[in-house]
């Protein structure tokens, strides 16, 4: 595996996160607490996993390559509804780390009420940031590749 494989890498987690994310949804809808328990801490593994990698190669595009993130350019007509996806999943993904810690930390201390309230709002943002962290990628790579 090479730097360059780090995009699909970063889409493969992501869309693991998102499968964890909904096991874990109907595992507490049908009271399967263990389940529910282990999808969680499963999608927040990968999602931390998801990070190290993300990081790791965007430091080295800039650092190693001194490239810049790749720019979404054509096909033009459709660069305003890639930037909305992308604003939006940046703006959410930076809001997510702590409700995600937040909702983690009132589950391990037991205080499943708490972490209910919080959790009504961190799951469909932490589902947003991972389905459309996929979506990026397919867009960017795959259906609209920018060479």
């Amino acid at each position: 595996m090479t730097i360059q494989d780090l995009p699909v890498v970063n889409a493969t987690l992501n869309g693991l996160s998102a499968v964890f994310l909904a096991l874990g949804f109907f595992s507490i809808k049908r009271g399967q607490k263990i389940a529910h328990r282990n999808c969680m801490i499963a999608a927040f593994c990968t999602s931390v996993i998801f990070l190290a990698c993300y990081l790791t190669y965007h430091i080295w595009l800039g650092v190693v390559l001194h490239q810049g993130p790749t720019h979404f350019l054509k096909p033009e007509w459709f660069r305003p509804f890639y930037l909305a996806i992308l604003i939006s999943h940046t703006i959410l993904a930076i809001v997510i780390v702590p409700l995600i810690l937040l909702t983690l930390n009132r589950a391990r201390k037991e205080n499943f009420e708490a972490h209910k309230k919080i959790a009504r709002w961190t799951w469909p943002l932490w589902m947003y940031v991972s389905v459309t962290g996929v979506v990026i990628y397919w867009l960017l790579y795959v259906k609209f590749p920018q060479s």
